[in-house]
């Protein structure tokens, strides 16, 4: 709250204001990695740019996509886009980060597929996840 104090010493009678209401990051771009989605690939776990909404996959996803979109684009904080999850991460101090408001949705669908996307998903996934 913001307080406008009378200059005459009646600090008794400030005026309170209510400080801005927080603006919210972008929507998601999607609900699945916006590049594996084009390139055919898949993902494990997903993840959402505070900057700008886009949805990318993990590091332990082949593409590492939500990582490749810190890097090329300087937007450095997501948050994680599973279902249940309410951390965030800053990539280039590769710590958690102060979390944020954001438009929903917040996560994925529940029902959709993890690893998805259906149908894109080797059988051998499993031995194909980054450490």
């Amino acid at each position: 709250m913001s307080h406008t104090e009378h200059g005459d010493g009646r600090g008794s009678d400030a005026e309170v204001t209510a400080d801005p209401a927080p603006e919210l990051a972008p929507a998601p771009s999607g609900t699945g990695c916006t590049e594996c989605l084009d390139l055919g690939g898949w993902w494990w776990h997903l993840r959402r740019c505070v900057e700008c909404g886009h949805i990318g996959c993990c590091d332990a996803s082949p593409g590492q996509h939500a990582r490749r979109h810190a890097e090329e684009t300087g937007h450095v904080v997501a948050a994680s886009f599973e279902p249940g999850e309410e951390w965030f991460w800053d990539y280039a101090a590769e710590r958690g980060a102060r979390h944020v408001p954001l438009a929903p949705p917040r996560w994925r669908p529940e029902d959709q597929a993890c690893p998805g996307p259906n149908g894109s998903v080797p059988e051998n996934w499993q031995e194909l996840l980054h450490p």
